[in-house]
């Protein structure tokens, strides 16, 4: 039986990268041992990335281009480029070549073992990005770790392969605020690891900004964790149980002692505190709420608005 591949790729503003993206894919593509198709997600970009990739598609018919409507977010982009795969094996990579095509069949090789479902891959080196991205990595990853009992493998992004059972089981899971590496840890398939050395963009900026990078910190960890719903209520205790002695010393105070307590010092320092953590309890459990509130909703991760190369019957 002839082994089928997709390989899903996110785009967001790539016009730049696109031609030298595909000229690398080509490559590896053509030396693969099965058919292949390169499913191409166009999340609402605003140059000219949408008509590059239908220019592309009219020279090889294995490439596919899904376009939604609007920016709905990287991990809608691969959430859909999955739900439209067909192959055995699908693999994950981003379109600016921080992901080498090259790794793609060392990925396979490791899937043909038949040893392991997911093979992801793992950055020794992450060139082209500056001291603060790789440290607030650093923490995220490592924050993750205490956090979630979903343990995440560190220096390892969205680049990675999985096998059809895999993909099935991920497309089943539709919550809003998706963290794709997480929702494929947590289904608890085998996993291992293939090393690369991370390259700096091929052309244009990062995509990520810093709100881009807080939000989906904020979803990976209430995704899988609900340790900072603990660690609230925990500091709710703590700070009871301070106030309640707080409370005995100042009126010990006013019944046995001739002090009388002066000043506003104390009593604005410990109200603008508690105001502070009653704030920051209110603003965890608003997030929780939040993310609640959206998957009732059950309104659609994303929608098409246009398809390349896909059947009749799926352009409809």
């Amino acid at each position: 039986m002839t082994i089928k591949y997709s390989i899903i790729l996110p785009v967001y503003n790539e016009e730049e990268t696109l031609p030298e993206l595909y000229r690398r894919l080509k490559q590896v593509v053509d030396g693969l041992d099965g058919q292949t198709e390169m499913i191409f997600v166009n999340d609402g970009s605003q140059d000219g990335s949408f008509q590059t990739l239908g220019d592309l598609a009219k020279q090889d018919k294995r490439i596919k281009v899904l376009s939604f409507s609007r920016n709905f977010g990287h991990q809608m982009a691969i959430t859909a480029g999955l739900d439209y795969s067909s192959g055995d094996a699908c693999v994950v990579m981003d379109a600016d070549l921080q992901n080498p095509p090259e790794v793609i069949p060392e990925l396979i090789s490791v899937w043909k073992q038949g040893e392991y479902e997911i093979i992801y891959a793992s950055r020794d080196r992450r060139e082209g990005e500056n001291w603060f991205k790789k440290t607030t990595a650093r923490l995220f990853y490592s924050l993750m770790q205490k956090l979630s009992k979903t343990k995440i493998p560190i220096n390892a992004g969205d680049f990675r392969l999985l096998d059809r059972k895999v993909v099935d089981a991920l497309c089943s899971l539709r919550e809003c605020h998706r963290f794709v590496r997480g929702l494929i840890d947590w289904l608890g398939f085998a996993q291992t690891s293939v090393s690369y050395e991370g390259q700096a963009r091929f052309a244009g900026e990062t995509k990520y900004s810093l709100y881009k990078m807080v939000k989906f910190a904020l979803d990976g960890i209430t995704s899988f964790s609900y340790r900072p719903l603990q660690l609230a209520t925990c500091l709710g205790f703590l700070f009871s149980i301070a106030g309640f002695f707080y409370a005995a010393y100042a009126i010990s105070i006013n019944l046995f002692t001739d002090k009388t307590v002066h000043g506003w010092t104390s009593l604005i320092v410990t109200v603008l505190l508690l105001g502070g953590i009653q704030l920051i309890t209110l603003g965890i459990i608003g997030e929780y709420i939040g993310r609640i509130f959206d998957d009732v909703k059950q309104r659609p991760l994303y929608v098409v608005r246009k398809k390349i190369g896909f059947p009749e019957e799926e352009n409809s």
